[in-house]
């Protein structure tokens, strides 16, 4: 008789085990999609908001036409819009490249002239968001960045893929140019092993 019930007792065992490790795994899973569903909310709703500050910013530089010296930037501060009409992109340029103003944002890199100046502007973003479509860009592109001192429009010259460690592509510049970086490949899983590099000049 020992025989003949100890494995029923394993198999009903076995089978609460199993019930109660799914169950477990169903609420990890709606747990990570919630987290995911608020930070992109999150984002978006960061984006008009910051949209609304760069309007404020534009339209009192439009009232004033004296110019005030330029305040020291902070982390996530609001800087201009980048778009690039063929292919929808519109976002929001922060300053800082932190994890969190990249969440919100794509980010200018510091050292590399600010939008609006002369030099080589350096901009990062995630490919998984913002910069996702950047795998459609092409060249003679148009990429426009909006600031309170107006619109500057840049045509993209070459795409180039590269190691992280390539940091000439920031390199400064005499001319006013834009360099976009993301990672690659864009459906890469985990840390992304290379750069996916734009350059472009001001027309």
């Amino acid at each position: 008789m020992r025989f003949i019930t100890e494995p029923k007792i394993f198999a009903g065992r076995g089978q609460w085990v199993m019930r109660w490790v799914s169950r477990i795994l169903l609420i990890a899973g709606i747990l990570a999609l919630s987290y995911v569903a608020l930070t992109l909310i999150g984002a978006r709703l960061y984006q008009k908001e910051a949209a609304l500050t760069l309007d404020k910013q534009i339209h009192a530089k439009e009232q004033h036409e004296t110019e005030y010296p330029r305040l020291a930037l902070k982390e996530g501060d609001v800087l201009g819009r980048l778009e690039i009409p063929r292919i929808g992109i519109s976002v929001v340029v922060l300053q800082g490249t932190t994890s969190h103003t990249l969440r919100l944002g794509v980010g200018h890199i510091e050292g590399t002239a600010l939008p609006g100046e002369t030099g080589n502007i350096g901009i990062a973003g995630h490919r998984d968001s913002y910069f996702r479509g950047l795998k459609d860009i092409r060249t003679n592109d148009e990429i426009q960045i909006r600031t309170p001192s107006g619109v500057d429009t840049y045509v993209v010259d070459w795409i180039q893929i590269t190691a992280p460690s390539d940091i000439g592509v920031l390199a400064p510049t005499t001319e006013s140019t834009l360099t976009l970086v993301t990672c690659y490949p864009f459906y890469y899983i985990g840390a992304s092993p290379k750069r996916y590099i734009i350059h472009a000049h001001r027309q």
